[in-house]
């Protein structure tokens, strides 16, 4: 009786299994089909000479550049604010928490349009720095803008993986925050920074409508791409758009795999 059973349950779970892996397929067929039907589509030439046009290397160093400048600004800033989102509990915390999060669902190309009224060349800002509007610094703040949330928000969910008795019990033995903050919270949330890192530099690599609004010219790849797609049709903008993934990918791939987390076996070792 316990032998049929155990072959019914174990039905049951494999249709269990079955049924959760086909609805995730669907999802990973959403994600991967465009990816690998753009790849596949273009061809060594094309990528070749998408390569060999300094006007495209120009705007995919452009936008890595101006992507990672406002990733390393934001990290020096936003790593204590996640800290203290982590750590503290004070009246608005809340508030707070959605306040960082405002960039993510507002419409890109109206955060353009919120970013032009501090930086546009008519706001006191634009009018003490000469205007950011069709620069590399503006281009880097409207970056800025919308990924922020991802490194504030994985920081903060690293600093609260960190046990606080351990800086609790630092403080104990005289150690001063600033020690415990670099010798324990930070060591031990250091995967979860670089992650927020990553997203947030791949974010801003990706953004499209607040740059174009800020600066047209120089051009962004994604800008690039869509001026392309416009002017002269798919094919002149898929070598341009392929060329820029695969760089992306590489680059992804590589931190991730620096940024993994060691497995149970090797801690147990």
């Amino acid at each position: 009786m316990s032998t049929v059973l155990g072959e019914a349950r174990s039905y049951r779970i494999s249709w269990f299994a079955l049924i959760f892996a086909a609805l995730g397929s669907v999802v990973l067929l959403l994600i991967v089909a465009p990816l690998l039907a753009l790849v596949l589509s273009s061809s060594f030439g094309e990528l070749s000479q998408a390569a060999a046009d300094a006007e495209v290397t120009q705007s995919i160093r452009l936008t890595l550049a101006a992507a990672l400048a406002a990733t390393l600004i934001c990290t020096l800033a936003g790593v204590p604010l996640s800290y203290v989102l982590a750590r503290k509990k004070f009246c608005g915390k809340t508030a707070l928490l959605a306040i960082i999060d405002l960039p993510i669902i507002i419409p890109h190309s109206a955060a353009g349009i919120a970013l032009l009224t501090v930086i546009g060349r008519r706001s006191l800002l634009g009018s003490m720095t000469g205007g950011l509007m069709g620069s590399a610094t503006g281009i880097a703040v409207a970056m800025a803008f919308v990924s922020v949330p991802f490194l504030i928000n994985a920081a903060r969910a690293g600093f609260l993986a960190v046990p606080e008795r351990l800086e609790k019990a630092a403080r104990s033995l005289g150690a001063s925050p600033w020690r415990v903050f670099f010798t324990i919270s930070l060591p031990m949330a250091w995967r979860d920074i670089l992650s927020g890192m990553v997203l947030m530099w791949a974010r801003g690599i990706s953004e499209f409508g607040a740059v174009i609004i800020i600066a047209y010219h120089p051009m962004t790849t994604p800008v690039m791409v869509f001026q392309r797609f416009n002017d002269y049709g798919l094919a002149y903008a898929r070598s341009v758009a392929v060329l820029l993934i695969i760089i992306c990918v590489a680059i992804f791939v590589v931190v991730r795999f620096l940024a993994r987390r060691p497995t149970q076996e090797a801690q147990n070792a």
